[in-house]
């Protein structure tokens, strides 16, 4: 009797590329004050010190590819370029060489990111929702929930202004994380909420990412990345150091860390 062929089993299907970097390169132009003048240039009172343009290569050729649904970790010391990188996919920062590409348009959400001061919680997160694409109405309904996520009920009616660094943080993320991204930027944003709210900012990223959206995490938070991220990007001094699974690449970053500090 001859014997049953088994079905082929399905292979997975390919994910989708949604950002491609492509060896970018980010030169900022900076102006140093320079060298205090010495010998017969200082005795003769001529400058002092001399400014000058200097180069400062931020970002030294990065190269990789992001999958629809990943949620990436981007770690590194200060300075290392990160926050570069993420402005340039943002779109908010030229680059000087390579190409950036992006199948829809990233949100930057960062400690930094505007609110207007003089204005409440309530008038901010309308404008933010709005300039995110929601309808009017449809923010009006949803100001309770906004609040509610970030933990200020209290005080969504108060000016900006009145706002800790740490609350006017949590109500960037609520507002940013309200509606769905294709791909979202979150600089240092978990670096500032107390557990409770690290943890629902963490379930939410992860709702985002398994709705097949695309979330970068630039954190020195070790744990956020690791309970957050399927994969890190290690850059250091404008390089890219190591790209893969959380734990390996997080056990690399911290021995390197450990060993720069005994030094």
């Amino acid at each position: 009797m001859a014997a049953t062929k088994k079905p082929a089993a399905k292979k997975p299907a390919a994910k989708k590329p949604v950002v491609i970097i492509d060896d970018v390169h980010i030169v900022y132009k900076v102006y140093a004050s320079g060298k205090r003048a010495t010998g017969a240039a200082a005795r003769n009172g001529l400058f002092a010190k001399k400014t000058n343009l200097r180069s400062v290569h931020a970002v030294k050729g990065v190269s990789f590819t992001v999958y629809q649904g990943d949620t990436i970790g981007i770690i590194g010391s200060n300075g290392s370029g990160k926050s570069s990188l993420m402005r340039a996919l943002a779109g908010l920062t030229p680059i000087d060489q390579g190409a950036i590409y992006s199948y829809a348009r990233p949100t930057l959400l960062g400690v930094g990111a505007a609110l207007l001061p003089n204005l409440s919680g309530e008038k901010n997160t309308m404008l933010g929702g709005m300039a995110m694409g929601f309808a009017k109405k449809d923010m009006e309904k949803s100001i309770d929930e906004v609040a509610k996520f970030a933990g200020l009920e209290e005080f969504i009616d108060l000016p900006m202004r009145t706002y800790s660094s740490g609350m006017a943080a949590r109500l960037r993320f609520a507002i940013a994380a309200h509606r769905d991204h294709d791909i979202l930027i979150i600089d240092e944003a978990l670096a500032v909420g107390d557990l409770e709210f690290r943890k629902r900012s963490e379930a939410r990223m992860r709702e985002m990412r398994d709705s097949a959206g695309t979330v970068f995490l630039v954190s020195h938070s070790m744990k956020s990345i690791a309970d957050t991220c399927n994969r890190v990007i290690w850059i250091e001094k404008g390089e890219l150091k190591m790209d893969g699974k959380p734990e390996k690449v997080i056990a690399a970053y911290t021995k390197a860390i450990g060993q720069a500090l005994d030094k």
